[in-house]
């Protein structure tokens, strides 16, 4: 099973809207077939193990990161073909939090006479997919937000400088955030700031994550480079519609979203981009943002870039949650992860909820 999560780990960056899965076929103790899912409409990990094998995967051991599908979808069952394929055993990590397959491949093995087993590194094959299981199970996106900042938790000076806090080796590391990643989240604030363009550079990809942008006043201007070769998605609380059209004409999808005070309402934000097939989404904004995606409990993971340097207390904090008057208002942390990268450091860390 480690190895069949070792080969599922190889879609990192190419499988969204589908989860990572691997597989691994073994008989009289070899191994007799590998796969790994690529991308969306190509075969299954199953499938492409069982290829490999061939005749020999008759009576063989299936260890599979993921329940095999029973449904139709782009590609057949990966249950009728394991089925056909006359193995004798199939140890799965996780059941499929797909409510079109959970249990059901489970129960379509076993009808067959296979033995199945489930549970087996269960827990390192969750981490393997937190987008697509909380996207099949509260209707959501994995929100992960990146902050670079100093070690007294400064992200820019008061006048606004932050290029840059943190060096070459972080930012380069952050690329790796970006492209396992379905879309990209900034507000208007850095847009305007920064004129970033939030692609993922330096790293082999098949895919670029879409590019989001929260502007509750429809002000991004049509110059901007987040908006250069369409792929962005612009969330906004007004109905402009000569704005909304130049946009639209750029290939900039534009949605309007607004709550009770005139803002992009950011739960049904989140639950649009899950019907879109958003797994993972990265935050990369400022203190503005990430305070409000942090106090509506919206955001579950903070991968946080530390410089060895302090900016002082005038300079701009990281995520601006506002006055808490008892600690029973702050937001508690999990430590996930810490470790060195270049001269700084990176400690990702999940939100207790």
């Amino acid at each position: 099973m480690a190895q069949a999560l070792r080969l599922a780990e190889l879609g990192l960056f190419s499988t969204s809207p589908n989860p990572r899965v691997g597989c691994v076929l073994v008989r009289d103790g070899k191994v007799i077939g590998t796969g790994w899912h690529r991308r969306a409409g190509e075969p299954h990990a199953e499938v492409l193990a069982l290829r490999e094998a061939g005749e020999a995967a008759k009576g063989a051991t299936v260890y599979v990161t993921l329940e095999p599908c029973s449904h139709f979808g782009r590609t057949p069952p990966c249950a009728d073909a394991l089925i056909a394929a006359e193995v004798a055993r199939v140890v799965i990590a996780m059941h499929d939090p797909n409510p079109l397959v959970s249990g059901k491949g489970v129960e379509k093995l076993r009808a067959a006479g296979i033995a199945v087993e489930c549970g087996l590194m269960e827990a390192a094959a969750r981490e393997l997919n937190p987008g697509f299981v909380a996207r099949m199970t509260r209707g959501t996106p994995w929100v992960r937000s990146k902050i670079a900042m100093s070690l007294d938790g400064r992200t820019a000076l008061a006048n606004g400088v932050s290029q840059w806090i943190t060096g070459p080796e972080a930012r380069r590391d952050v690329q790796h955030w970006r492209a396992r990643s379905c879309a990209v989240l900034t507000g208007i604030n850095t847009v305007l700031a920064d004129d970033p363009q939030l692609n993922v550079r330096d790293i082999e990809v098949v895919r670029q994550p879409l590019r989001v942008v929260l502007d509750s006043r429809l002000c991004v201007p049509l110059t901007a480079k987040i908006l250069l070769g369409g792929n962005t998605l612009l969330y906004t609380a007004v109905n402009d519609t000569e704005k909304k059209s130049a946009l639209e004409n750029m290939g900039i999808t534009v949605c309007v979203l607004a709550d009770a005070q005139g803002r992009v309402d950011l739960p049904a934000m989140l639950q649009d981009l899950a019907q879109r097939g958003i797994n993972e989404m990265l935050i990369e904004a400022g203190s503005a943002l990430n305070g409000a995606l942090l106090q509506a409990g919206l955001v579950d993971e903070l991968v946080l870039y530390l410089a060895p340097q302090l900016l002082g207390d005038m300079a701009r904090g990281m995520a601006g949650l506002g006055e808490l008057v008892r600690l029973e208002q702050r937001i508690e942390l999990q430590w996930q992860d810490v470790r060195q990268v270049g001269n700084d450091l990176r400690v990702l860390a999940k939100v207790k909820k």
